[in-house]
């Protein structure tokens, strides 16, 4: 019921100028969006933009739906995918995106009036509903693009965190100093033993102090991967001194049963680093 070959024709006929009266309501200040640029040429890449979704959209009046919707959604996670509007805040995005239909149903609307004698009320309320959908479908996309994008970075941010706050720094006669800060998870356990295994092959490290004087809170898994570290870094041929050791972490060790007896400790990394260049 929705396909209908006069109303494709008048909208693409009237493609430029819809895009026209898009983005003349455009009125944007933030310098983070990218509807608030100057540059022509980014102007006329958004303008582009536009008429190439609607020149998309306009298909929906003359291809099957299911078929319609198929292609769209494929294309709309392609345009979804450009880093300048992942990079303008979401509401910005969607209040275009409603702005676009503003414009796509006023058109929409005229073509009914010009031919209101050959079009039933019924059809432009079932125009308007796939509309509607189609735009609802496309701020799904994008949302949905937006957040994996997000994640993505944070993910990317946290492990280069993570790979920074675990460095292997080299000193003299082979040693090494591995100090750990801050809050320590599973999963960053986990890296830091990964990180300092590979690098003490690569510096060639026969004893590796242990610094934890930065560190508050271990949990049972993260002392458990501590312990690991020091056991694998003993069949490596590494030497391991664990410092710094606060009072705290002390008496969760010694409830989690772990044994110290085989573990070279000192109170502090001065007295460790004197220990190991003696």
């Amino acid at each position: 019921m929705h396909r209908n070959q006069e109303l494709y024709h008048f909208l693409v006929r009237n493609s430029q100028q819809m895009t026209e009266d898009w983005y003349s309501m455009v009125e944007d200040q933030d310098p983070s969006s990218i509807y608030s640029t100057k540059d022509p040429k980014i102007i006329n890449t958004l303008k582009e933009q536009n008429q190439d979704y609607f020149l998309r959209l306009h298909k929906l009046f003359i291809e099957e739906e299911v078929m319609f919707f198929s292609e769209f959604k494929k294309w709309s996670e392609e345009l979804a995918s450009d880093q300048k509007h992942l990079k303008t805040p979401d509401h910005y995005v969607v209040r275009e995106f409603m702005r676009t239909q503003d414009v796509y149903t006023t058109y929409i609307n005229n073509f009914y009036k010009e031919n209101i004698d050959n079009v039933s009320v019924d059809q432009l309320f079932s125009w308007l509903d796939i509309i509607r959908k189609v735009f609802n479908l496309s701020i799904y996309i994008y949302i949905d693009a937006a957040h994996k994008n997000t994640m993505k970075q944070l993910e990317a941010q946290k492990q280069m965190i993570n790979e920074l706050s675990s460095p292997v720094i080299r000193l003299q006669n082979k040693t090494a100093l591995l100090p750990l800060i801050g809050d320590i998870d599973t999963a960053r356990a986990k890296l830091i033993l990964e990180n300092t295994l590979t690098q003490c092959a690569e510096l060639k490290i026969e004893h590796l102090c242990i610094d934890l004087s930065g560190v508050v809170i271990i949990d049972t898994m993260v002392a458990h991967e501590i312990f690991n570290l020091i056991k694998t870094l003993k069949l490596l041929g590494v030497k391991s001194t664990l410092s710094g050791i606060r009072p705290e972490i002390a008496q969760t060790a010694i409830q989690l049963g772990l044994d110290f007896n085989e573990v070279r400790t000192t109170a502090s990394l001065a007295y460790a680093l004197e220990q190991i260049n003696a």
